[in-house]
């Protein structure tokens, strides 16, 4: 199965150069500027226009309309699957989508670190093969500009005891790229570079 990763387009979709034909597109969080439902509309329509059989889709910390109007916003993406918290098996491999992160200056889907997020990350189910999250783990593409680690330690540990064969995550723009640990990769795919330009490429993994 080829799954072809971007996430963090923030609006921008229509001036991306390219996207790679796959079986499975990912895109893991903020779609969107600031949840304006336009760009969820806009973006909807772009996705319908690329060739993969399948398309997951989830929200990040810049999507506050999927966060505050769900019942609005949901409906609008008829050309992806929408995971939150949820999962989904495509051809014997088992999806699984989040969109919860450490708290975040106050964005959409923050949540407390400790026992308040820790609840998300143990409601992946142990049989899942791709786990899909807006924000990164401890010490994978989690390095902001300044030098901080934003990653999730309690994402971290849960991990450690799946089998994961692919993690794919955005959120820090400049953490984009690829990790490896104990057979799992992790592909931040931030498609926005920091200066919120949408050129860093789509990350191509197979499994």
């Amino acid at each position: 199965m080829r799954i072809v990763c971007i996430s963090d387009t923030h609006g921008l979709h229509d001036q991306i150069n390219g996207i790679p034909d796959g079986d499975v597109l990912v895109h893991a969080g903020d779609l969107t500027n600031h949840g304006e439902l336009e760009q969820v509309q806009s973006f909807n329509t772009w996705l319908g226009q690329l060739p993969h059989a399948h398309k997951l889709v989830i929200a990040g910390n810049h999507d506050f309309c999927f966060e505050k109007n769900p019942d609005v916003s949901e409906p609008m993406l008829t050309n992806a699957t929408y995971l939150r918290d949820s999962a989904i098996e495509i051809d014997g491999v088992h999806f699984y989508g989040s969109p919860w992160q450490p708290w975040f200056y106050d964005w959409a889907f923050n949540l407390r670190r400790g026992s308040e997020i820790r609840a998300k990350w143990d409601l992946v189910p142990k049989n899942t093969d791709v786990l899909i999250t807006h924000g990164p783990p401890a010490n994978h593409g989690d390095e902001t500009a300044s030098h901080e680690y934003a990653g999730c330690k309690d994402l971290l540990e849960v991990i450690d005891t799946l089998n994961l064969q692919l993690h794919v995550f955005g959120h820090i723009h400049e953490g984009y790229g690829t990790t490896e640990t104990n057979g799992t990769r992790f592909v931040n795919a931030s498609t926005c570079t920091l200066a919120y330009q949408p050129t860093n490429p789509a990350i191509v993994i197979d499994i």
